[in-house]
């Protein structure tokens, strides 16, 4: 088989507001009297809250493997079902092509390299202007453990970005000949993998604390290489109750 070849690349932009507290931990290395336990990721130049790209990406794979699926073996991150649609638009990993035996896993790796890029997301221009004036885009929002038996509570502070903070969203999704394609098939997941991932998304949540009202986002203002971009309507199997 022919070595793939790019084709072209669609560049992906827009905005993520945040529509309920969005946290994305940092660790603490340093302990600080009175400092907070539990606080978000920050730029270390400029102290800006942002959204890596990881975190998106991570999360967007994991729905649409939960969505098509195509869950890795075992659960495990890095044994992907290398043939399935996401493996080839979030990618694989990188392994010596002269130490692969498997057949399956040999044809997976002579698809090409990951597809989709994402970028860390960083403030908007309006929510960083209202950072640098100090204005409030944070909170420590205190989350409590009830202890069943004795009713004692035990206070959990936790830092989370405010509803209404925006992030600008960049991400690059590459088109690859494979087999002589000319791309065909990078064309097709883009609509029906990448797309529907995104959906997902704001289905769901990102973040942590999900499950607690956490990390609700919307995309504004996509656009795929200038053009306005909508995403698709999410289909499921119909709900029926228990007779």
């Amino acid at each position: 088989m022919s070595t793939p070849q790019l084709k072209s690349v669609i560049r992906i932009t827009g905005r993520i507001d945040v529509v309920t507290g969005l946290r994305i931990g940092a660790s603490q290395e340093t302990m600080e009297i009175s400092g907070l336990d539990n606080p978000i990721i920050r730029n270390p130049a400029n102290a800006e809250p942002y959204i890596p790209g990881s975190s998106l990406k991570g999360r967007m794979r994991s729905l649409a493997e939960w969505y098509f699926g195509e869950l890795p073996t075992d659960g495990e991150v890095i044994k992907p079902t290398v043939t399935s649609q996401t493996a080839r638009v979030f990618g694989i990993p990188a392994k010596d092509p002269n130490r692969i035996s498997n057949h399956e896993e040999r044809l997976a790796h002579q698809r090409g390299p990951t597809r989709l890029l994402v970028r860390d997301a960083h403030l908007s221009e309006d929510s960083r202007q209202k950072f640098q004036q100090g204005r409030p885009i944070t909170e420590v929002k205190t989350e409590n453990s009830i202890n069943r038996l004795t009713s004692m509570a035990n206070p959990r502070p936790m830092e989370r970005v405010l509803p209404g903070v925006s992030f600008d969203l960049e991400m690059v999704y590459r088109i690859f000949d494979v087999a002589g394609d000319d791309g065909k098939e990078d064309r097709r997941l883009f609509e029906q993998v990448l797309l529907p991932a995104m959906a997902l998304l704001e289905a769901d949540a990102l973040g942590g604390g999900s499950s607690r009202g956490n990390g609700k986002i919307v995309f504004r203002d996509l656009k795929a290489d200038g053009q306005p971009l909508t995403l698709p309507a999410l289909t499921f199997p119909s709900f029926q109750a228990a007779g």
